[in-house]
């Protein structure tokens, strides 16, 4: 298992191919297969309409990519997405990037799947990271949810 110490955080506000091929691949191996993309360029329209963003890679010591997050603005608020890939879970590597976020500003937003009923595309179950936010000073915004056809999922609110 790698070390916490063997990673690098680099950020960005500009992507080339290869942080985009990176972002579209994590998305899909991590997150539950009814918010997946069907294709690189859905991930590129996904990538352009988020405002003001500002990208973060976690590299390890093979300079490969092993997470990617985000915040960006949205509705006057500063908003964030994070993945970590979940053979590196447990190590501390979210809190690192959550921490390094937390850096760029005095508040942040997400919305979480607060449940434990969605599937990855490799077929495995997708486990829902709040209690993870919730251990890094996260709280719960229960009365505001997000309920579409691909997600149900209960805002999360981080203020200095």
């Amino acid at each position: 298992m790698p070390q916490l110490n063997s990673f690098e955080i680099y950020s960005f506000t500009t992507l080339n191919q290869i942080h985009k091929e990176y972002i579209f691949k994590i998305w899909n191996n991590e997150y539950p297969i009814n918010l997946t993309f069907e294709s690189l360029q859905d991930t590129e329209n996904y990538l352009n309409s988020l405002i003001d963003a500002k990208h973060f890679f976690a590299v390890d010591e093979n300079n490969q990519m092993q997470a990617w997050a985000v915040i960006f603005e949205r509705d006057y608020e500063k908003w964030f997405a994070i993945i970590v890939d979940s053979e590196l879970h447990q190590i501390g590597l979210g809190r690192k990037i959550l921490n390094r976020l937390k850096t760029f500003s005095t508040e942040l937003n997400g919305w979480v799947i607060d449940h434990e009923k969605d599937t990855k595309a490799n077929g495995e179950p997708y486990r829902s990271p709040l209690a993870f936010y919730m251990k890094n000073d996260f709280n719960l915004l229960p009365e505001t949810r997000l309920e579409l056809d691909k997600i149900s999922a209960v805002k999360i609110n981080w203020r200095e």
